[in-house]
Protein backbone atom coordinates (compact mmCIF):
# COMPACT_ATOMS: atom_id res chain seq x y z
CA UNK A 1 0.00 0.00 0.00
CA UNK A 2 3.05 2.45 0.76
CA UNK A 3 4.50 2.20 -2.45
CA UNK A 4 1.39 2.24 -4.36
CA UNK A 5 0.37 5.80 -2.28
CA UNK A 6 4.13 6.93 -3.10
CA UNK A 7 3.97 6.02 -6.81
CA UNK A 8 0.61 7.82 -6.78
CA UNK A 9 1.99 10.94 -5.52
CA UNK A 10 4.68 11.24 -7.61
CA UNK A 11 2.43 10.98 -10.61
CA UNK A 12 -0.14 13.66 -9.30
CA UNK A 13 3.38 15.54 -9.01
CA UNK A 14 4.35 15.07 -12.39
CA UNK A 15 1.37 16.07 -14.04
CA UNK A 16 1.31 19.23 -11.83
CA UNK A 17 5.03 20.29 -13.26
CA UNK A 18 3.95 18.85 -16.52
CA UNK A 19 0.76 21.36 -16.76
CA UNK A 20 2.44 23.86 -15.33
CA UNK A 21 5.71 24.03 -18.16
CA UNK A 22 2.61 23.51 -20.45
CA UNK A 23 1.35 26.25 -19.57
CA UNK A 24 4.60 28.32 -19.74
CA UNK A 25 5.30 27.83 -23.00
CA UNK A 26 1.58 27.95 -24.25
CA UNK A 27 0.70 24.97 -25.37
CA UNK A 28 -2.05 22.56 -24.20
CA UNK A 29 -1.41 20.42 -21.37
CA UNK A 30 -2.25 17.16 -23.09
CA UNK A 31 1.20 16.24 -24.67
CA UNK A 32 2.65 17.28 -21.74
CA UNK A 33 0.66 14.23 -19.72
CA UNK A 34 1.65 11.96 -21.95
CA UNK A 35 5.09 13.02 -22.11
CA UNK A 36 5.28 13.07 -18.13
CA UNK A 37 4.07 9.86 -17.83
CA UNK A 38 6.59 8.33 -20.36
CA UNK A 39 9.42 9.72 -18.69
CA UNK A 40 8.77 8.73 -15.16
CA UNK A 41 7.43 4.92 -16.27
CA UNK A 42 8.30 1.73 -16.93
CA UNK A 43 9.44 2.16 -20.44
CA UNK A 44 11.95 3.99 -22.20
CA UNK A 45 14.13 5.77 -21.40
CA UNK A 46 14.71 4.09 -18.40
CA UNK A 47 17.26 6.49 -17.00
CA UNK A 48 19.15 9.72 -17.33
CA UNK A 49 22.96 8.43 -16.06
CA UNK A 50 22.82 7.36 -12.58
CA UNK A 51 19.14 8.40 -11.88
CA UNK A 52 16.57 6.30 -12.77
CA UNK A 53 13.43 7.39 -13.90
CA UNK A 54 11.18 4.44 -13.73
CA UNK A 55 9.12 5.90 -10.86
CA UNK A 56 5.63 4.86 -11.86
CA UNK A 57 4.46 1.32 -12.61
CA UNK A 58 0.99 0.68 -14.60
CA UNK A 59 -1.13 -0.28 -11.44
CA UNK A 60 -4.52 -1.71 -11.28
CA UNK A 61 -5.13 1.97 -9.64
CA UNK A 62 -4.26 4.36 -12.22
CA UNK A 63 -5.96 1.59 -14.45
CA UNK A 64 -9.08 2.66 -13.26
CA UNK A 65 -8.84 6.32 -13.09
CA UNK A 66 -7.54 6.21 -16.62
CA UNK A 67 -11.12 4.23 -17.35
CA UNK A 68 -13.25 7.09 -15.46
CA UNK A 69 -11.10 9.80 -17.34
CA UNK A 70 -12.37 8.12 -20.69
CA UNK A 71 -15.73 8.56 -19.25
CA UNK A 72 -15.43 11.71 -17.75
CA UNK A 73 -14.51 13.53 -20.74
CA UNK A 74 -17.37 11.85 -22.98
CA UNK A 75 -19.60 13.06 -20.45
CA UNK A 76 -18.87 16.36 -20.54
CA UNK A 77 -18.82 16.13 -24.32
CA UNK A 78 -22.83 15.31 -23.67
CA UNK A 79 -23.05 17.72 -21.05
CA UNK A 80 -22.10 20.57 -23.40
CA UNK A 81 -23.51 18.85 -26.64
CA UNK A 82 -26.87 21.26 -27.66
CA UNK A 83 -29.91 19.16 -29.75
CA UNK A 84 -30.75 23.28 -30.09
CA UNK A 85 -27.90 24.43 -31.94
CA UNK A 86 -27.28 21.52 -33.62
CA UNK A 87 -30.90 22.12 -35.09
CA UNK A 88 -30.56 25.90 -35.39
CA UNK A 89 -29.09 25.64 -39.06
CA UNK A 90 -29.23 22.14 -40.29
CA UNK A 91 -28.53 22.43 -43.82
CA UNK A 92 -25.50 24.03 -43.26
CA UNK A 93 -24.17 22.02 -40.32
CA UNK A 94 -24.89 18.88 -42.19
CA UNK A 95 -23.02 20.23 -45.42
CA UNK A 96 -20.16 21.05 -43.55
CA UNK A 97 -19.93 18.07 -41.08
CA UNK A 98 -20.28 15.81 -44.09
CA UNK A 99 -17.69 17.41 -46.31
CA UNK A 100 -15.35 17.07 -42.66
CA UNK A 101 -15.66 13.35 -42.16
CA UNK A 102 -15.93 12.23 -46.17
CA UNK A 103 -12.54 14.30 -46.46
CA UNK A 104 -10.68 13.39 -43.67
CA UNK A 105 -12.16 9.97 -43.12
CA UNK A 106 -11.34 9.11 -46.04
CA UNK A 107 -8.23 10.03 -46.24
CA UNK A 108 -7.32 8.08 -42.74
CA UNK A 109 -9.14 5.02 -44.83
CA UNK A 110 -6.26 5.61 -47.63
CA UNK A 111 -3.83 5.66 -45.60
CA UNK A 112 -4.67 2.52 -43.59
CA UNK A 113 -5.17 1.06 -47.03
CA UNK A 114 -1.75 2.60 -48.04
CA UNK A 115 0.02 0.33 -44.97
CA UNK A 116 -1.83 -2.49 -45.28
CA UNK A 117 -3.86 -2.44 -41.94
CA UNK A 118 -6.96 -5.00 -41.92
CA UNK A 119 -10.07 -3.42 -42.54
CA UNK A 120 -11.61 -3.07 -39.13
CA UNK A 121 -8.35 -1.86 -37.55
CA UNK A 122 -8.06 0.13 -40.72
CA UNK A 123 -11.66 2.05 -39.36
CA UNK A 124 -10.57 2.67 -36.22
CA UNK A 125 -7.53 3.98 -37.45
CA UNK A 126 -9.74 6.52 -40.33
CA UNK A 127 -11.92 7.27 -36.96
CA UNK A 128 -8.44 8.40 -35.22
CA UNK A 129 -7.41 10.67 -37.61
CA UNK A 130 -10.79 11.90 -38.61
CA UNK A 131 -11.88 13.94 -35.39
CA UNK A 132 -10.40 17.28 -34.30
CA UNK A 133 -10.19 17.63 -30.36
CA UNK A 134 -12.70 19.69 -28.61
CA UNK A 135 -10.44 20.70 -25.36
CA UNK A 136 -7.67 22.05 -27.68
CA UNK A 137 -9.88 23.68 -30.26
CA UNK A 138 -12.32 25.18 -28.11
CA UNK A 139 -9.55 26.48 -25.59
CA UNK A 140 -7.39 27.67 -28.10
CA UNK A 141 -10.84 29.86 -29.74
CA UNK A 142 -10.78 31.45 -26.39
CA UNK A 143 -7.14 31.87 -26.21
CA UNK A 144 -6.64 33.75 -29.75
CA UNK A 145 -10.00 35.65 -29.22
CA UNK A 146 -11.82 34.01 -32.33
CA UNK A 147 -14.92 32.98 -29.98
CA UNK A 148 -16.75 36.10 -30.94
CA UNK A 149 -15.57 36.27 -34.75
CA UNK A 150 -17.87 34.08 -37.24
CA UNK A 151 -15.53 31.22 -38.21
CA UNK A 152 -16.17 30.24 -34.65
CA UNK A 153 -19.80 28.96 -35.32
CA UNK A 154 -18.50 26.50 -38.61
CA UNK A 155 -15.52 25.51 -35.87
CA UNK A 156 -17.85 24.56 -33.04
CA UNK A 157 -20.71 23.79 -35.60
CA UNK A 158 -17.64 21.19 -37.50
CA UNK A 159 -16.89 19.93 -33.92
CA UNK A 160 -20.59 19.21 -32.89
CA UNK A 161 -20.95 17.07 -35.41
CA UNK A 162 -17.82 15.56 -34.96
CA UNK A 163 -18.57 14.67 -31.83
CA UNK A 164 -21.83 13.36 -32.31
CA UNK A 165 -20.92 10.92 -35.33
CA UNK A 166 -17.65 9.69 -33.47
CA UNK A 167 -20.14 8.46 -30.90
CA UNK A 168 -21.96 6.45 -32.97
CA UNK A 169 -18.99 5.45 -34.97
CA UNK A 170 -17.20 3.93 -31.71
CA UNK A 171 -20.89 2.64 -30.82
CA UNK A 172 -20.87 0.44 -33.66
CA UNK A 173 -17.09 -0.37 -34.35
CA UNK A 174 -16.51 -1.24 -30.92
CA UNK A 175 -20.48 -3.60 -30.81
CA UNK A 176 -18.07 -4.90 -34.13
CA UNK A 177 -14.77 -5.54 -32.45
CA UNK A 178 -16.20 -7.62 -29.83
CA UNK A 179 -18.51 -9.61 -31.36
CA UNK A 180 -15.96 -11.35 -33.04
CA UNK A 181 -15.88 -12.88 -36.39
CA UNK A 182 -19.29 -14.68 -36.12
CA UNK A 183 -21.83 -12.50 -38.50
CA UNK A 184 -24.66 -13.48 -35.50
CA UNK A 185 -22.30 -11.95 -33.02
CA UNK A 186 -21.50 -8.77 -34.65
CA UNK A 187 -25.42 -8.89 -35.08
CA UNK A 188 -26.17 -9.30 -31.61
CA UNK A 189 -23.51 -7.42 -29.97
CA UNK A 190 -24.61 -4.42 -32.74
CA UNK A 191 -28.37 -4.92 -32.15
CA UNK A 192 -27.90 -4.94 -27.90
CA UNK A 193 -25.28 -1.20 -28.14
CA UNK A 194 -27.94 -0.29 -30.16
CA UNK A 195 -30.79 -0.77 -27.23
CA UNK A 196 -28.64 -0.20 -25.07
CA UNK A 197 -28.34 3.68 -26.74
CA UNK A 198 -31.59 4.07 -27.54
CA UNK A 199 -32.69 3.37 -24.04
CA UNK A 200 -30.14 6.28 -23.16
CA UNK A 201 -31.44 8.29 -25.67
CA UNK A 202 -35.02 8.25 -24.55
CA UNK A 203 -33.87 8.69 -21.07
CA UNK A 204 -32.28 11.76 -22.40
CA UNK A 205 -35.01 13.36 -24.08
CA UNK A 206 -38.01 12.12 -21.48
CA UNK A 207 -36.08 11.61 -18.23
CA UNK A 208 -35.48 15.29 -17.66
CA UNK A 209 -37.88 15.78 -14.69
CA UNK A 210 -36.61 12.91 -12.35
CA UNK A 211 -32.25 13.42 -13.52
CA UNK A 212 -33.84 17.53 -12.01
CA UNK A 213 -35.21 15.94 -9.28
CA UNK A 214 -32.18 13.60 -8.40
CA UNK A 215 -29.35 16.45 -8.83
CA UNK A 216 -31.71 19.27 -6.86
CA UNK A 217 -30.06 18.81 -3.52
CA UNK A 218 -28.28 21.52 -1.30
CA UNK A 219 -24.80 20.03 -0.52
CA UNK A 220 -22.26 20.32 -3.54
CA UNK A 221 -20.95 16.71 -1.84
CA UNK A 222 -24.22 14.74 -2.27
CA UNK A 223 -24.62 16.33 -5.79
CA UNK A 224 -20.55 15.26 -6.98
CA UNK A 225 -22.11 11.93 -5.25
CA UNK A 226 -25.05 11.84 -7.42
CA UNK A 227 -23.25 12.53 -10.59
CA UNK A 228 -20.60 10.71 -10.12
CA UNK A 229 -22.17 7.50 -9.63
CA UNK A 230 -25.39 7.71 -11.96
CA UNK A 231 -22.58 7.82 -15.11
CA UNK A 232 -19.78 5.36 -13.88
CA UNK A 233 -22.86 2.96 -13.08
CA UNK A 234 -24.74 3.40 -16.45
CA UNK A 235 -20.92 3.40 -17.77
CA UNK A 236 -20.11 -0.02 -16.35
CA UNK A 237 -24.06 -1.53 -17.12
CA UNK A 238 -22.53 -0.68 -20.34
CA UNK A 239 -19.64 -1.91 -20.41
CA UNK A 240 -21.27 -5.52 -19.02
CA UNK A 241 -23.29 -5.38 -22.07
CA UNK A 242 -20.75 -5.02 -24.72
CA UNK A 243 -21.04 -1.35 -25.46
CA UNK A 244 -18.47 1.45 -25.20
CA UNK A 245 -18.82 3.23 -21.82
CA UNK A 246 -17.34 6.22 -23.52
CA UNK A 247 -20.62 6.27 -25.37
CA UNK A 248 -22.90 5.71 -22.81
CA UNK A 249 -21.39 8.48 -20.61
CA UNK A 250 -21.90 10.57 -23.52
CA UNK A 251 -25.43 10.10 -23.45
CA UNK A 252 -25.64 10.62 -19.69
CA UNK A 253 -24.48 14.01 -20.05
CA UNK A 254 -26.80 14.82 -23.07
CA UNK A 255 -29.72 13.74 -20.01
CA UNK A 256 -27.64 16.04 -17.74
CA UNK A 257 -27.58 18.74 -19.73
CA UNK A 258 -31.11 18.93 -20.03
CA UNK A 259 -31.89 19.83 -16.44
CA UNK A 260 -31.12 23.67 -15.21
CA UNK A 261 -28.15 22.42 -13.50
CA UNK A 262 -25.49 22.22 -16.39
CA UNK A 263 -23.41 25.27 -14.94
CA UNK A 264 -23.64 23.85 -11.24
CA UNK A 265 -22.36 20.15 -12.76
CA UNK A 266 -19.62 21.82 -14.82
CA UNK A 267 -18.22 23.69 -11.67
CA UNK A 268 -18.50 20.74 -8.71
CA UNK A 269 -18.05 17.83 -11.16
CA UNK A 270 -15.50 19.67 -13.76
CA UNK A 271 -12.19 19.28 -11.19
CA UNK A 272 -13.10 15.56 -10.67
CA UNK A 273 -13.11 15.34 -15.10
CA UNK A 274 -9.68 17.29 -14.79
CA UNK A 275 -8.09 15.00 -12.13
CA UNK A 276 -8.96 11.33 -14.25
CA UNK A 277 -8.57 13.00 -17.91
CA UNK A 278 -5.09 13.64 -16.61
CA UNK A 279 -4.84 10.52 -15.47
CA UNK A 280 -6.27 9.34 -18.75
CA UNK A 281 -3.42 11.03 -20.78
CA UNK A 282 -0.59 10.04 -18.33
CA UNK A 283 -1.61 6.70 -18.79
CA UNK A 284 -1.13 6.78 -22.08
CA UNK A 285 2.25 7.75 -21.33
CA UNK A 286 3.08 5.12 -19.18
CA UNK A 287 2.44 2.35 -21.50
CA UNK A 288 4.17 4.02 -24.35
CA UNK A 289 7.57 3.08 -25.25
CA UNK A 290 9.18 5.74 -27.28
CA UNK A 291 11.66 3.89 -28.99
CA UNK A 292 8.84 2.21 -30.81
CA UNK A 293 7.68 5.58 -32.99
CA UNK A 294 11.05 4.47 -35.00
CA UNK A 295 8.47 1.11 -36.28
CA UNK A 296 5.40 4.16 -37.08
CA UNK A 297 7.44 6.80 -38.32
CA UNK A 298 7.03 6.51 -41.79
CA UNK A 299 3.30 6.15 -40.99
CA UNK A 300 3.22 8.94 -38.73
CA UNK A 301 4.92 11.40 -41.24
CA UNK A 302 2.45 10.26 -43.91
CA UNK A 303 -0.78 10.49 -41.49
CA UNK A 304 0.50 14.16 -40.21
CA UNK A 305 1.22 15.63 -43.62
CA UNK A 306 -1.94 13.91 -45.05
CA UNK A 307 -4.23 14.69 -42.56
CA UNK A 308 -3.20 18.01 -42.12
CA UNK A 309 -3.62 19.18 -45.36
CA UNK A 310 -7.30 17.45 -45.88
CA UNK A 311 -8.30 18.81 -42.46
CA UNK A 312 -7.15 22.30 -43.50
CA UNK A 313 -8.95 21.86 -47.43
CA UNK A 314 -12.36 20.58 -45.63
CA UNK A 315 -11.94 23.28 -43.15
CA UNK A 316 -11.75 26.30 -46.13
CA UNK A 317 -14.57 24.32 -47.91
CA UNK A 318 -16.81 24.37 -44.69
CA UNK A 319 -16.39 28.08 -44.40
CA UNK A 320 -16.68 28.95 -47.89
CA UNK A 321 -20.29 27.26 -47.87
CA UNK A 322 -20.71 29.26 -44.25
CA UNK A 323 -20.21 32.85 -46.95
CA UNK A 324 -17.10 33.54 -44.98
CA UNK A 325 -14.54 34.93 -46.85
CA UNK A 326 -10.85 33.25 -48.01
CA UNK A 327 -9.05 34.41 -44.90
CA UNK A 328 -11.56 33.41 -42.35
CA UNK A 329 -12.27 29.95 -44.48
CA UNK A 330 -8.81 29.71 -43.80
CA UNK A 331 -8.45 30.11 -40.37
CA UNK A 332 -11.43 27.62 -40.05
CA UNK A 333 -9.24 24.86 -42.29
CA UNK A 334 -6.17 25.83 -39.34
CA UNK A 335 -8.35 25.99 -36.16
CA UNK A 336 -9.11 22.29 -36.93
CA UNK A 337 -5.99 20.89 -37.33
CA UNK A 338 -5.34 20.06 -33.73
CA UNK A 339 -6.12 15.98 -32.71
CA UNK A 340 -6.19 15.34 -29.01
CA UNK A 341 -8.27 13.64 -26.64
CA UNK A 342 -10.92 11.15 -28.39
CA UNK A 343 -8.16 10.18 -30.52
CA UNK A 344 -6.63 8.62 -27.75
CA UNK A 345 -9.86 7.62 -26.71
CA UNK A 346 -10.26 5.72 -29.98
CA UNK A 347 -7.06 3.82 -29.74
CA UNK A 348 -7.60 3.21 -26.52
CA UNK A 349 -11.33 1.64 -27.15
CA UNK A 350 -9.78 -0.15 -30.27
CA UNK A 351 -7.20 -1.75 -27.71
CA UNK A 352 -9.36 -3.04 -24.96
CA UNK A 353 -12.16 -3.89 -27.42
CA UNK A 354 -10.44 -5.80 -30.00
CA UNK A 355 -8.19 -8.49 -28.74
CA UNK A 356 -8.26 -10.38 -31.86
CA UNK A 357 -8.27 -7.30 -34.15
CA UNK A 358 -4.36 -7.16 -35.36
CA UNK A 359 -1.91 -4.36 -35.24
CA UNK A 360 -3.23 -2.70 -32.47
CA UNK A 361 -0.45 -2.10 -30.43
CA UNK A 362 0.93 -0.85 -33.38
CA UNK A 363 -2.00 1.17 -34.18
CA UNK A 364 -1.93 2.72 -30.11
CA UNK A 365 1.59 3.63 -30.73
CA UNK A 366 0.80 5.53 -33.57
CA UNK A 367 -1.90 7.32 -32.27
CA UNK A 368 0.00 8.69 -29.00
CA UNK A 369 2.95 9.94 -31.71
CA UNK A 370 -0.10 11.24 -33.62
CA UNK A 371 -1.52 13.27 -31.14
CA UNK A 372 1.89 14.57 -30.00
CA UNK A 373 2.60 15.63 -33.22
CA UNK A 374 -1.12 17.34 -34.23
CA UNK A 375 -1.67 18.67 -30.95
CA UNK A 376 1.61 21.11 -30.79
CA UNK A 377 1.44 21.25 -34.54
CA UNK A 378 -2.11 22.80 -34.41
CA UNK A 379 -1.97 25.33 -31.80
CA UNK A 380 1.19 26.85 -33.23
CA UNK A 381 -0.72 27.19 -36.36
CA UNK A 382 -3.55 28.95 -34.39
CA UNK A 383 -1.05 31.20 -32.89
CA UNK A 384 0.33 32.17 -36.04
CA UNK A 385 -2.51 32.40 -37.93
CA UNK A 386 -2.91 35.38 -39.03
CA UNK A 387 0.39 35.98 -40.40
CA UNK A 388 -0.06 32.74 -42.33
CA UNK A 389 -3.44 33.71 -43.46
CA UNK A 390 -2.54 37.41 -44.79
CA UNK A 391 -1.41 36.67 -48.03
CA UNK A 392 -4.96 35.48 -48.70
CA UNK A 393 -6.34 39.10 -48.47
CA UNK A 394 -9.92 40.05 -46.83
CA UNK A 395 -11.39 40.13 -43.40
Amino acid sequence: MAEILVELGVAFLALGLAGALAARVDQSVIPAYILAGVVVGPNAPRSVGPVDLTLVSQSQILGVGAELGVIFLLFFLGLEFSPERLLARPTRLLGVGATDFVVNFGVGLGVAALFGFPWLTGLFLASIVYISSSAVVTKALVERGWVADPESDVILGTLVFEDLLIAVILSILTAVALGGGGAMAVLSSVGTAAAFLLALAAVAAYGTPYVERMLSVDADELFLLFAVGTTTLVAGEALVLGVSEAVAAFFVGIAFGQTDHEHRLEAVVGPTRDLFAAIFFFSIGLTTDVTAFLDVSVLLAVAVVATAVSKVASGVAGGLFYGLSRRRSLRVGVGLVPRGEFSLVVASLATTAGASMARTDELATFTVGYVLVMSVLGTVAMRYADEATAFVGGK
